[in-house]
């Protein structure tokens, strides 16, 4: 049965105990290793080491080690693993809340023994107790005498190949390592993963509690039909009425024994497990029984007449002779049946027309194995509710009118019968395979045990079921085969009639086997949803895991009794049984894909014992699985996968983070692998292009995100589309700040999942920020999967900054993204773009397409209106005409354009007329110059006091050995590092004009004719371009503009930087947009 194994210790040598290795195991099982460290972290944790602080010494006392002493905190001695690891032992779920109890109560705790379990009584015995059940006893005849035996045997090949061969793949798994309690939902939430383990779970939870419902349906069925049918509450005054009061018994029996199961799950589980052994008993000795009267059929047939009238078979129970009439002392009289079918007793009476036209005929309704009846059994006879159950072999006269044949005690089908539905009624009589699994923990050697116990139980049960249609088919006759409840065999059971010594054998024992069966069910069935919601993959299941002191699931008992209610609620086992084998195909089916998955990656860890396996056999029952579940009931199994669907998605959004090394993630891999290795083939094309965004972060000094809106706008832009990586820089060494780039990775990541932004985060540690950026913009991705785009945000304060760094970082890194031919966004006042819950219900996207880059100014604005925040934004393209050109015939060539490219825009021509340049602009220009000599005087003064430091430092050196690095903001080594004859000559120059003295920068005269023409006509295109965006964009919801390139002199860099600011002053969300080299945008389809 399902049940959770944990590891706890037990006393070596009757004085030490340690608890040590048992919460290291119970750190095991949730992703540590042994050794402290944590699967996928290279951090070793120090909370759990195997060995006790007072043992080191006993452990590493010596010199033979003394080359890994440092380590041995975190990296134990083998000896001393193995040695702890030797006095450890599996125990059942419960064990250790329980032992705890005990202790509270000053009890003295029990040591506990190893497990000694064998093949025999472990796997073998549970398995066959499993599989062998309710289907066998009660439908198994029918479904032999409604199929035929040529059909029967399909189904049955069918069934017991599908299990066989997950079998064969759990036999893999289960010895690939140890597998605690919890049986198929272990294995594949292990194999597959959380998301799968806890939908695949939760559906063989389902299977297990609607099969308690399905032994709780025939333990009434035996009971009332054939044991006491005077205890009926509900009794039908017509024959009509017989099937919905059935029906009704069986919903207030059923429900009354399911709560007396339930009471004694709950109060004594442990009679229940020694009970197994008397109900194991019950269904050996009914086989046994079958078998033995088989053999007495061939020596002596039973005396079991049936009536027929014509070719019908007729319900003998309403009548003690099968005569129309009896001559009595030569007077002749009409028996009981006569009285059924006419409407007096007298020999003149009115009767039905087929009653009057056909006789009577009474042959045995169990010929014997040598009879030859077999060959009338070999085809099915399929038909609709209702139908009449006749034989082939006598004659008939068929009656004009047959309306009121339902009224009359023919033999009829309760349901419609067809060979799908046959599958879906039989395959629970196959299920159980786990049970050899689910207690691995009691076994003694559960990888030899699983694979020979299981397999072997399966050859057996498949060998009684093909023997059972055979016998059947050759043994009893078609039209009481087909008879399901007996009628025509007086009430008695039809697999009964072929029992030796008596038909009670049969009853009697099918009864304990589905009381035995239902109790099992009731028992693991909670233990299974315990083990998964203490898993805690399923939040709202979290209630399901507590239970009492000594571990026993209350809750989930209650939880299970009350799905197994509705199963009962639907009250015909025939209902049933499709919908529980819907659920154990659908883990059956992922058994085998686990064990396929896992063979076709090879993965280091994938080392079963278990060698008789392949990867085809997975896949070969997984397709068995699957059609088996479409040819039961295709509207079931649409059911299930929907419901295991809507788990997997639940568990995958809301479900606790579960890193089980599961081969999903392997898969994963080698699929980006891969598509990485095809995607570097060939460059994508301009259909396929869409930015892959390089984001580049600041962080404020507690590592924390400093501008969390450009992660909103990335969200916006991309939708969750392509490429995202997140990334930002540390200055210092790694060694130093290894601890800082980790924390600062989950800050990012926390942003990322409150802005709902899906993506990669990556923090570099550089020696500063320029060389970090440089290696993100050239190292991020990996293979073909590299960004194309990079976005930041504008410098803002970088007028009021202290140091040119700021801007020269971003002057430096537009430099980099044009050399790397990558496109490039800077957006500014991005504190002030919308968040993702904003709903911009109006606005305009301004467009200023003034050079072309590619096409990308036009192709960010439909991805933003992709998104809910700009979706009802409009869209107007702006372009600028000089003098020269025809605006006209511009604008109508734009438009042209646009269509082409299925874009919904206004587009709009603004004309700048040529003008001269105004004082306005010669001032700005002034002050840009004037301002930008004085900060090279500054740098200078600065740089000539970094000398006379340094000079001081070098007297100094045999006294001072260190130096404070953030003391001074750039060392002497760096400054000689970089030293060039270039700069020396620049630097000597500067030293003769030093005595100007900063105070002379301010009594200037601003000579506009001694000024830079190029930066007076380049501050004058952007004023005059300014001018024209405010005046006609001021009001829009984002402003698009394009991105003038820096200048190649390194020496106009704080001029650029000017330029850019008047370029967009008086405008509040712009993005500026500079393109990477390449269309991205195209016409054609």
């Amino acid at each position: 049965m399902p049940t959770n194994f944990m590891v706890v210790p037990v006393e070596d040598g009757g004085r030490r105990e340690s608890r040590h290795g048992s919460v290291c195991l119970e750190e095991a099982r949730e992703g540590l290793t042994p050794g402290g460290y944590s699967v996928g972290d290279d951090t070793p944790r120090e909370s759990c080491p195997f060995i006790n602080d007072e043992d080191k010494g006993a452990y590493y006392d010596g010199k033979n080690m003394a080359l890994f002493e440092e380590e041995m905190d975190s990296h134990p001695m083998v000896s001393s693993l193995l040695n702890k690891l030797a006095n450890y032992t599996n125990l059942t779920q419960g064990v250790i809340e329980h032992e705890e109890a005990e202790n509270e109560e000053g009890a003295k705790k029990v040591t506990v023994t190893a497990p000694q379990m064998g093949t025999f009584i472990g796997v073998y015995l549970p398995c066959m107790q499993n599989i062998l059940g309710v289907i066998l006893f009660l439908r198994l005849t029918w479904i032999v005498g409604t199929a035929g035996i040529m059909e029967t045997f399909a189904i049955v090949f069918m069934c017991c190949a599908c299990t066989m061969l997950t079998a064969i793949s759990m036999s893999a798994i289960a010895t690939n390592g140890v597998v605690p309690a919890g049986g198929s939902y272990y294995m594949i939430s292990r194999s597959l993963g959380p998301e799968f383990g806890g939908a695949v779970g939760l559906c063989f939870y389902l299977g297990t509690t609607f099969a308690g419902s399905m032994y709780i349906l025939g333990t009434i069925e035996i009971l009332l039909t054939y044991i006491v049918p005077s205890w009926a509450v509900f009794v039908a005054e017509k024959q009509e009425d017989e099937k919905g009061a059935l029906l009704n018994n069986m919903r207030v029996y059923g429900t009354c024994c399911l709560a007396l199961m339930a009471l004694v799950v709950f109060v004594g589980v442990k009679y229940v497990n020694k009970l197994a052994l008397v109900f194991l008993s019950c269904v050996v000795l009914s086989i046994m029984a079958i078998y033995a009267g088989v053999i007495k059929t061939a020596i002596e047939p039973p005396d079991f007449p049936i009536c027929l009238l014509g070719n019908r078979s007729l319900k003998n129970h309403n009548f003690d002779k099968c005569l129309k009439t009896e001559v009595i002392r030569n007077v002749t009289h009409t028996t009981q049946l006569w009285g059924l079918f006419c409407d007096s007793a007298a020999l003149n009476a009115t009767c039905d027309e087929y009653f009057t036209l056909n006789n009577v005929t009474e042959i045995q309704g169990i010929p014997g194995l040598l009879s030859g009846v077999i060959s009338d059994n070999m085809w099915g006879d399929y038909g609709p509710s209702g139908m009449l159950v006749e034989t082939k072999n006598h004659a008939s006269v068929p009656a004009q009118d047959s309306s009121n044949d339902m009224n009359k005690p023919y033999v009829s089908n309760d349901i419609a019968t067809f060979f799908t539905l046959l599958v879906g009624i039989y395959f629970p009589s196959v299920t159980g395979i786990m049970a050899g699994s689910n207690r691995s923990g009691d076994l003694r050697d559960a990888q030899r045990s699983i694979p020979i116990g299981t397999i072997l139980a399966i050859a057996t049960t498949s060998f009684i079921y093909i023997s059972c249609v055979g016998l059947f088919g050759a043994c009893i006759e078609g039209v009481v085969l087909r008879d399901k409840f007996g009628d025509s065999v007086n009430k008695n059971l039809v697999i009964g009639t072929l029992a030796w010594p008596s038909p009670w054998v049969i009853v009697i024992g099918s009864f304990f086997s589905c009381c035995g069966a239902g109790l099992q069910s009731l028992t693991g069935a909670p233990r299974l949803l315990q083990a998964i919601a203490r898993d805690g993959i399923v939040p709202f299941l979290q209630v399901f895991g507590h239970g009492k002191a000594n571990g026993e699931p209350t809750w989930a008992l209650l939880m299970t009794a009350g799905i197994c209610e509705i199963g009962i609620l639907i009250a015909s086992l025939d209902a049933v049984a499709p919908i529980l084998s819907m659920f154990f195909l659908m883990c059956y089916l992922f058994v085998n894909l686990a064990c396929a998955v896992q063979t076709l990656l090879c993965t280091p860890n994938w080392r079963p014992r278990f060698k008789f396996y392949h990867w085809t056999l997975s896949f070969l029952g997984m397709s068995l699985c699957l059609s088996l579940m479409f040819i039961s009931s295709w509207y079931y199994a649409l059911v299930a996968m929907l419901i295991a669907g809507c788990i997997y998605k639940y568990i995958e959004y809301r479900g606790a983070e579960k890193e089980w090394g599961d081969g999903l993630r392997g898969l994963s891999l080698n699929a980006a692998r891969y598509a990485l290795i095809r995607l570097e083939e060939s460059p994508p094309h301009t259909k396929n292009w869409r930015p892959q965004l390089l984001v580049l972060l600041k962080l404020d000094s507690d590592l924390g995100v400093k501008h969390p809106r450009l992660l909103s706008f990335t969200t916006q832009l991309k939708a969750g589309k392509g490429l995202t990586i997140v990334s930002s820089v540390l200055e210092g060494t790694y060694m130093a700040r290894g601890s800082d780039a980790k924390r600062s990775e989950q800050n990012l990541k926390a942003a990322m999942s409150a802005e709902r932004t899906k993506g990669f985060c990556h923090v570099v540690v550089s020696s500063n920020l320029r060389d970090g950026f440089s290696h993100l913009i050239q190292s991020a991705g990996l293979g073909g999967m590299k960004h194309n785009a990079v976005l930041m945000a504008w410098p803002g304060g970088w007028k009021q900054a202290q140091d040119s760094y700021p801007w020269k970082n971003f002057i430096e890194t537009v430099r980099e993204t044009t050399s790397a031919h990558q496109a490039l966004l800077v957006a500014k006042n991005i504190d002030h773009f919308p968040s993702n819950q904003a709903r911009l219900g109006q606005g305009t996207i301004d467009v200023w397409w003034i050079v072309h880059d590619g096409g990308l100014l036009m192709l960010l604005p439909f991805l933003l209106r992709q998104h809910k925040v700009w979706r009802k934004c409009k869209m107007r393209i702006f372009t600028v005409a000089n003098m020269d050109d025809n605006s006209i015939q511009m604008k109508k060539d734009l438009q042209s354009f646009l269509y082409q490219l299925r874009l919904d825009a206004e587009v709009e021509v603004v004309e700048m007329h040529e003008s001269d340049i105004s004082a306005f602009t010669y001032e700005k220009t002034l002050v840009m110059e004037q301002r930008s000599q004085m900060l090279k005087q500054m740098q200078l003064s600065r740089n000539e006091r970094e000398r006379e430091a340094q000079l001081i430092h070098d007297r100094n050196t045999a006294s001072h050995t260190t130096i404070n690095d953030r003391a001074v903001p750039t060392t002497p080594d760096r400054v000689h590092m970089t030293w060039t004859k270039d700069k020396l000559a620049t630097e000597r120059n500067r030293s003769r004009e030093a005595n100007m003295g900063v105070k002379d920068l301010f009594n200037m005269k601003p000579e506009w004719e001694s000024l830079n023409q190029t930066n007076v006509r380049r501050m004058h295109t952007a004023v005059k371009l300014n001018e024209v965006v405010v005046n006609k964009s001021q009001g829009a919801q984002l402003v698009l503009l394009n991105m003038p390139g820096p200048p190649k002199n390194k020496g106009g860099d704080e001029n650029y930087m000017e330029f850019l600011e008047v370029l967009m002053d008086g405008l509040d969300r712009v993005l500026l947009v500079r393109g990477g080299g390449r269309e991205v945008i195209t016409i054609y389809s």
